[in-house]
Order: structure tokens, then sequence, then C-alpha cells
């Protein structure tokens, strides 16, 4: 069962979410935050959210600006709107009773969370799929435009069926972000999974991140797993894999008096 909820963007349009509610015994909550041009009801981001819910942890997915169901355009967004985004989510979650203990990013959100986690209202632990440890990894997938859209200011950019555009503003945005410093000044236990077949993004970036992060941190590979978590049974298996480790810090952990409840 999963609830519908929207929020205000950090540059003004609505967000729309979904909360995948727990079953049974409420062991947690969390956020999962998905790639680059893809959405809430994507492979990676439906399929882990709802078997994290039925294993207790309520997980809110949400669509980026212009992405999906919220509003507003996708140009106008960039890496800083995506993890500011992500902190707003977070906290939404605080105010309605039910904080995220847990942030979960796959692809160019994977790197999302990890640069928003430090901000992030109540998280107490991260976990990335498939993840960059670059976030302007992302511009060989719009390689062939970027040059007029930096000499002219945007351009139309089609891909994943539809046709997005493309700004200036984002494509520097992206140049300019640094991930390796949030790495190594995050302060929460950190998981990373990522699959050794994986074609899109190198399995060397889990490796940066790994070698970047403190302690607590914790390393799974997704053997057979595709990038976007399309193969039969592979996003079950990642959220199994996140479910078990996050135990320790979301189950039983937060201090007396502080409530995870539905509201």
């Amino acid at each position: 069962m999963s609830e519908k909820v929207r929020f205000s963007s950090v540059v003004g349009p609505e967000l729309a979410g979904a909360i995948d509610l727990p079953d049974g015994e409420i062991r947690g909550w969390g956020i999962f935050v998905h790639g680059f041009t893809l959405g809430k009801g994507s492979p990676a981001a439906s399929r882990v959210s709802k078997q994290l819910a039925r294993e207790g942890i309520g997980m809110l997915r949400f669509d980026n600006l212009g992405i999906g169901d919220s509003d507003g355009d996708w140009g106008d967004g960039s890496f800083t709107v995506k993890v500011q985004d992500t902190i707003r989510a977070a906290a939404m979650m605080a105010e309605r009773g039910t904080p995220a203990d847990l942030l979960v990013g796959h692809s160019w959100g994977g790197a999302a969370v990890l640069a928003a986690a430090a901000e992030a209202t109540g998280v107490r632990a991260v976990a990335t799929i498939g993840a960059p440890v670059d976030p302007s990894h992302v511009e060989r997938q719009y390689d062939a435009i970027v040059d007029r859209v930096l000499s002219e200011g945007s351009h139309e950019w089609f891909v994943g069926g539809r046709t997005l555009v493309l700004k200036r503003a984002f494509v520097e945005d992206v140049r300019r972000a640094h991930l390796r410093d949030r790495i190594g000044e995050l302060d929460l236990p950190l998981l990373v999974l990522h699959s050794p077949t994986d074609n899109t993004v190198d399995i060397d970036n889990a490796g940066e991140i790994f070698r970047e992060a403190r302690h607590p941190r914790s390393f799974v590979s997704l053997e057979g797993a595709d990038h976007l978590l399309t193969v039969r049974g592979q996003a079950q298996r990642a959220a199994h894999i996140i479910s078990a480790w996050a135990d320790q810090y979301i189950h039983g952990s937060r201090p007396a008096g502080e409530t995870s409840q539905v509201v």
C-alpha cells in the first residue's frame, strides 16, 4: 500500500512522491532517490522501495523536477537542486512524524544522497546502488549536444522516449559538483552496492567511493545485476541486503520519546 504526497522543490514547483507503507511492525523509514532521468516508477526505485516496505521499512520515492508526476521544467534542475530536494524530502518526512532513518540512492541518485546526507533531517545510514563517484559522469549521456548547449544556452535532448531541454546552467552546475570531500566527511554508516557487470557506471566507481569513506562502511557486489536492476529478482535482492545491513541503525535505535508512526 502506498500513500501519495507532494512537497515543494527548492526552486518552487511541487514534486510528486509515493510513500510505500511498511507491512507489519514498523522498523523505520527511508527515502529512495532515483537516477538521472529516471523516476519514482523506475524498476530500481519502485521494486527496492516496495521490498523494503514489505520488510518493515516505509520508503518515500519521488519524481525529481519535471519528471513523471512532478511539476516544473527538468532543465531548471541540476545536481545541486537534486541534492537540496533530497534534503527537502527528509524534512517533509520528519514533519509528518515519520523521520527518515535511511537514504538510498540509485545511480546519479546515489551521488545525490552522499551529498545530501549530512544535512538531511534524521538520517542515520546511507546506501548507494550503482553510484558514480563523480556527478559529472552523466555528461557522457549528453556529450553529443553539450557544445551546443554551452554556446546557445539550451538544446532539446531526446532520452528515454521523451524530449527534455538541457540548459547551460545545468551543465555548469554538474561540472562544479565535487563529491569526494562530502564522502570523506560523511559521518554516517555507508553501504555501497554495485554490479561488476554494470556497463553504465563502472564498478571502479564503487571502489573509489568505498576508499574515500570512513568506517563504518560496507561493500557488496551485486553479481548478475544490470545497472537499472531490471534483471528478475535483483532489485529485491538489493533491498534484502539493505534491509539486513540497516537493521542495527534503525531498529529500536531512536532515543526514548522519539517515535516513528504513520500520520
